[in-house]
């Protein structure tokens, strides 16, 4: 009968200590899963804060690049008409919004996507343009014909130049998608590039005109 009660009561005590153990490890197992998903949420909500932040930066240097660009060329398109009405013109507002514009083309240039610097890097090359026309008004052989090319410049593919910049970030954010995006970016960079080799091949020739000895 004695070894009845111990042989209970090792069951009972075994039983016991299972129980604990038991509880002691799926407690344990369970904590563990409870950290994992934490740490889990903790790194998808970096992923997003980190994804945010730059989608901010982006956002905020796409604003830069599109107002300094319209200043820009606002800045030069207003000096013609000035330099034509027989104003005095202010250099250092074209070359302001000019170095405005420079600083942040440069600052972009490692951040944009493919697609977007090469828009960006021939609207650069067009603006500079832009501002060689101002720059050569002065020197023109043939003033009346000099300020009409330079206001057809401006208020035609210089405009449109600067209109395909702000379509392009707002369509590279997602804000607003065009539907005949590419189509119409190709149209407009081909006009712009070939009138700003035209515009440049007339500003050389009048340079050299203007410098070869009488």
């Amino acid at each position: 009968m004695g070894d009845l009660v111990d042989v209970t009561t090792l069951a009972v005590a075994l039983i016991g200590v299972g129980g604990t153990l038991g509880g002691t490890l799926g407690g344990a197992l369970l904590s563990q899963r409870v950290t994992r998903e934490q740490n889990q949420r903790a790194d998808r909500e970096r992923t997003e804060d980190r994804h945010d932040r730059a989608q901010e930066a982006r956002r905020d240097l796409y604003a830069r690049l599109n107002t300094t660009a319209r200043a820009y060329r606002v800045a030069a398109r207003d000096s013609v008409r000035a330099a034509e009405r027989g104003e005095t013109v202010k250099p250092a507002v074209l070359d302001t919004a000019r170095d405005a514009w420079l600083e942040q083309y440069s600052s972009a240039q490692m951040a944009l996507p493919k697609y977007v610097h090469e828009i960006v890097s021939i609207l650069n090359r067009a603006l500079g343009v832009g501002y060689s026309v101002v720059k050569q008004l002065p020197n023109s052989p043939d003033p009346d014909e000099a300020y009409s090319r330079a206001k057809a410049w401006f208020s035609g593919p210089m405009s449109d130049g600067v209109y395909l910049l702000r379509v392009t970030l707002r369509h590279d954010l997602g804000v607003e998608v065009e539907p005949d995006f590419e189509r119409t970016c190709t149209r407009i960079l081909a006009a712009l590039d070939s009138e700003r080799k035209n515009l440049e091949r007339l500003l050389s020739s009048e340079q050299a005109q203007a410098t070869r000895p009488a």
